[in-house]
């Protein structure tokens, strides 16, 4: 039986330098650095979006695959349209310049049993008046939520930031320098929705 050691010697005979293998017995070959053809750039996202541990910025894209940012942009576009056509189990998630990957609504329940989790578990109609405010006002202050609401929603704020669904975007530039409070992509996924452009329209008054 062959040692490791002439296992490796031979494969390193049979692709010497300057050919491919030549990274290593199991490496594949290093494409040479420049832009990334236009083809290949959904694909290239889906994995990069995968991979990422956290929202993704649309720069940082296309910083790493050296390309324009429009060339990403119309790389997530096909992506998030191949998902839709395709029924895939995966959605693209966008909010303002960051996106990521997210599974789609239909697999909420499944995914929920599967990981022993509780994460249809509903808000309260307090709750929801709050998130609501937020979702379509948003950034706003929890000042300025309590004025709408008439009452103080200290409670309610506290629940809607431990569950993830808003968080602090910024501070208001007056005395006090109040936060302000925007929905995160947890918000988005809570709702089924890819992007806050899905929010369904306010009712003329």
């Amino acid at each position: 039986m062959a040692t490791p050691e002439q296992v490796t010697q031979a494969v390193g005979e049979e692709h010497p330098e300057g050919t491919p293998g030549a990274a290593g017995p199991f490496l594949a070959p290093v494409p040479a650095e420049g832009e990334t053809p236009e083809a290949e750039l959904p694909r290239l996202i889906e994995s990069l979006l995968f991979v990422a541990s956290s929202p993704t910025p649309v720069e940082q894209l296309a910083q790493v695959l050296r390309v324009d940012v429009a060339s990403i942009e119309q790389a997530l576009t096909s992506l998030a349209a191949s998902f839709i056509t395709e029924r895939r189990g995966l959605a693209l998630q966008r909010k303002g310049a960051q996106v990521q990957l997210t599974t789609v609504p239909e697999a909420g329940p499944h995914i929920e049993r599967f990981l022993g989790l509780d994460l249809t578990t509903k808000l309260s109609q307090a709750a929801l008046e709050s998130l609501a405010m937020i979702a379509y006002r948003q950034p706003v202050t929890r000042a300025q939520i309590e004025a709408i609401r008439g009452v103080n929603c200290d409670g309610v704020l506290r629940t809607l930031l431990a569950r993830g669904l808003v968080e602090p975007v910024g501070r208001l530039e007056q005395a006090g320098r109040p936060f302000l409070y925007g929905t995160t992509f947890q918000f988005l996924q809570y709702f089924g929705l890819n992007s806050l452009e899905q929010l369904p329209s306010l009712p003329e008054t």
